[in-house]
């Protein structure tokens, strides 16, 4: 999808939908545990608040991002977590108002982006549909955390769509950061949108096959579900492979979650 608005669009009704989940929220609710361990709800804002600030540095500020990648290398795999933990100290209110006005520089900067302009990143740089592509991928993930941690069911959207692109796409990134080869031969894709219409991807006749509900494909590549809890079925060795691994998001390979048997 190329046209960053229509994306934006979307952006901004998945971080509407989750505003409305937290914003009534009393203290000890926003305490509460997520199941990332360690993380509350506040954490989980709170990363989504910071990401949205880096990302706004990374598309009006290059020098400045760059100084936030020397701060991420200086800290592999604790400056995530250190920049949650610090937003979560806000009291609610405050931190609520910080993530509604960052988000909205940042929507606000990425629809006035020049087209065809691409910003930096922790990974391959990015285009202005790749960032908020990426942006509703992460809102809609950690909106999942904080929905299961106040016990809500939130209702699948066609904006899943952009979580699936993501998926999809990043494949070959899920071996990589494991160190070993991605296949070569391309693998087809058919899943089952929430209206029921079928998203496709990959050659028709490819011999690698992944099937089932979209929602089910979302959840596993942003690592919100167990694959023994999801009805995606696999065709074909590598097809099998990649979906005990797979991941939309860049950084780490993550460790995921246990099945919820277990």
């Amino acid at each position: 999808m190329s046209d960053p608005a229509v994306v934006l669009d979307d952006l901004r009704a998945e971080s509407e939908e989750l505003d409305r989940l937290v914003a009534e929220l009393s203290e000890e609710r926003w305490a509460a545990p997520t199941p990332a361990a360690g993380w509350t709800v506040a954490h989980q804002i709170a990363h989504l608040a910071w990401t949205d600030e880096v990302a706004l540095l990374a598309v009006t500020d290059a020098e400045a991002f760059g100084a936030e990648v020397k701060k991420a290398l200086a800290a592999p795999g604790t400056f995530v977590d250190q920049a949650a933990e610090a937003g979560a100290a806000q009291p609610p209110a405050e931190l609520l108002g910080r993530w509604r006005a960052g988000r909205e520089r940042l929507h606000q900067a990425l629809r006035s982006a020049p087209a065809g302009g691409r910003f930096p990143w922790y990974g391959p740089p990015m285009s202005a549909t790749s960032m908020a592509t990426a942006r509703l991928m992460e809102t809609w993930a950690h909106g999942q955390d904080v929905a299961d941690a106040l016990g809500v069911v939130r209702e699948p959207t066609a904006r899943l769509r952009h979580v699936a692109h993501i998926g999809v796409r990043a494949r070959d990134y899920a071996y990589f950061v494991r160190g070993t080869e991605a296949p070569k031969e391309a693998f087809r894709i058919e899943l089952t949108a929430p209206d029921g219409a079928l998203w496709t991807y990959g050659p028709e006749g490819a011999a690698q096959r992944v099937t089932g509900p979209a929602l089910d494909f979302c959840l596993l590549v942003t690592q919100r579900a167990h694959r023994d809890d999801l009805a995606l079925r696999a065709e074909g060795e590598d097809a099998d492979r990649w979906l005990d691994i797979a991941q939309a998001f860049a950084g780490p390979a993550g460790a995921g979650r246990a099945p919820k048997g277990g």
